[in-house]
């Protein structure tokens, strides 16, 4: 059975392993530790785990700035998927936003990747026509 719960200390090294796995391409320029202690100083309730036997097998990462809301490092490994893990994360950090009173939650997906984006539609979201800009610091 899977149980999502909050991030926890112990974390760490299982949650840096998965998003190795499932997002190679982003950690060309994200520090899977430094994002995951920025995350740990602002908002830790937002940062949500799946595990299953405990074993760790989800991530859903959400941020609130008091505007909108946002989700990041939704990952579940290729051996759990269309469990409803992902679903399941989705919805437990946008339940957690809710109650911030956040009432929009964005998210970015690379524009080549036709499998997330079906899914995200599938929990309605929809494309919305903007330009992403971003600056490094």
């Amino acid at each position: 059975m899977i149980d999502i719960r909050l991030y926890r200390m112990d974390d760490e090294l299982e949650v840096t392993q998965l998003w190795k796995k499932v997002f190679p391409e982003t950690l060309l320029h994200n520090d899977p530790i430094r994002d995951i202690q920025s995350k740990l100083k602002i908002q830790p309730g937002l940062f949500l785990v799946a595990v299953n036997d405990h074993l760790l097998v989800g991530t859903a990462m959400a941020g609130f700035d008091g505007h909108r809301g946002w989700v990041y490092y939704l990952a579940v490994d290729p051996a759990y998927r269309r469990q409803g893990i992902g679903t399941a994360l989705m919805k437990k950090a946008e339940n957690l936003l809710a109650h911030m009173s956040c009432s929009k939650v964005n998210l970015q997906i690379r524009a080549n990747n036709s499998d997330r984006q079906a899914f995200y539609e599938k929990l309605g979201h929809i494309v919305e026509e903007r330009i992403s800009m971003g600056k490094k610091l």
